[in-house]
């Protein structure tokens, strides 16, 4: 008994520090559960998973109109978007649940351009001899929309046409195109979080922060260091990952590679701000932790990375294209598959930088040396 009470009030030391942290409760039980509540919201919908399809109508094709295919139950969304109409039509059933199409009618170029952004999933074109279904063949998601919406169209069972189906395998419209921008600017947002906001918060938590504001520098040139060093860092996991894929995968940078540059160092000035902001006060890596985790899990979930954020219900879409991470892998994926220049990311680039500043300016000012 007596070698087993110094173990039993151990532990119990343990127990008490967590539960006797408010901070350490919150990040390690309330925010895993607020996000699979927030997750489950987004994502199940009410059971209704929302695809969204673009429409190339042809005046010579006439007599093969789509929608005279699926008319019943079909509406006009009130909705425009760039001038194009969007129709809506709600499919059920038993086994796959219930899935409502919108149909964005468009032209060829734009609808490239909306499949390359994620937009939409396939392309549909009407011609003479019927419906043509344009997708990447190895999407699991588009396979399984052809199937569905041909048998709806054909007014059959499941089956697969080989005429109908014409695969995209040019660079831009593949998933590894979509995925390798979103992968870059993952990467950035999670090396600059860790190995910034962590780093100063374990030198805090060891008391070394306390002998070097002691020495003779500038506060700010101290924590400017660390933007300096993780910039050239990031610059060398990014072209990594980018040579790999560009022998690998036939992946080019098509748009302009000097405002590839400078939204790259947006993109480092931004999440510098912010991991600064986050690491200034607090002197218990735990909480350091459920911070960071705090800022990267969200976006890494939402802003397009692995997945089109189109895929969220409209009303949050606005709100998700705001956040960091969702304009610098926009940014990125617009000039690898777009060839955009500094005309299109000026916006980011500016917004990104000027985030940063403000983070870094509040963080110097009330960050705690002691």
């Amino acid at each position: 008994m007596s070698f087993n009470r110094p173990l039993i009030q151990l532990t119990l030391i343990h127990f008490r520090e967590f539960y006797r942290e408010p901070g350490i409760i919150f990040w390690a039980i309330v925010f895993p559960i607020a996000m699979a509540w927030g997750l489950g919201i987004a994502f199940s919908g009410k059971g209704v998973l929302i695809k969204h399809i673009a429409v190339i109508e042809h005046p010579e094709s006439r007599n093969v109109l789509w929608r005279d295919y699926i008319m019943d139950a079909l509406r006009l969304k009130e909705k425009h978007d760039h001038a194009t109409l969007v129709y809506e039509k709600s499919i059920d059933d038993q086994q796959l649940g219930k899935t409502r199409y919108q149909f964005i009618i468009t032209d060829w170029d734009q609808a490239i351009v909306l499949l390359k952004r994620g937009t939409v999933t396939m392309i549909l074109e009407e011609n003479t001899s019927g419906m043509q279904y344009h997708f990447d063949p190895v999407s699991d998601e588009a396979r399984m929309i052809y199937l569905q919406l041909s048998a709806l169209i054909n007014k059959t069972t499941l089956n697969i046409d080989q005429n109908q189906i014409k695969p995209l395998t040019q660079t831009g419209t593949r998933y590894i195109d979509f995925l390798v921008p979103g992968l870059i600017a993952m990467g950035l947002m999670s090396s600059i979080m860790w190995g910034i906001s962590y780093s100063l918060i374990e030198q805090r938590t060891r008391k070394l922060l306390r002998r070097m504001v002691a020495t003779p520098m500038k506060k700010s040139s101290f924590l400017i260091s660390h933007f300096v060093g993780r910039t050239v860092l990031c610059a060398i996991e990014a072209l990594l990952l980018y040579v790999f894929s560009y022998y690998y995968f036939d992946i080019p940078i098509q748009g302009n590679i000097l405002a590839l540059v400078f939204l790259f160092l947006s993109g480092v000035i931004a999440f510098t701000g912010i991991a600064i902001f986050a690491a200034s006060r607090t002197s218990r890596t735990e909480i350091g932790n459920g911070l960071i985790n705090a800022v990267t899990m969200p976006m890494m979930v939402v802003s397009g990375v692995f997945f089109s954020y189109h895929n969220f219900p409209d009303i949050v879409i606005p709100l998700i294209q705001i956040l960091p991470l969702t304009m610098l892998a926009d940014g990125i994926r617009s000039i690898f598959i777009e060839g955009a220049g500094f005309k299109e990311v000026a916006g980011s680039i500016f917004i990104l930088s000027g985030l940063g500043i403000i983070f870094f300016s509040v963080g110097l000012k009330i960050y705690k040396w002691y």
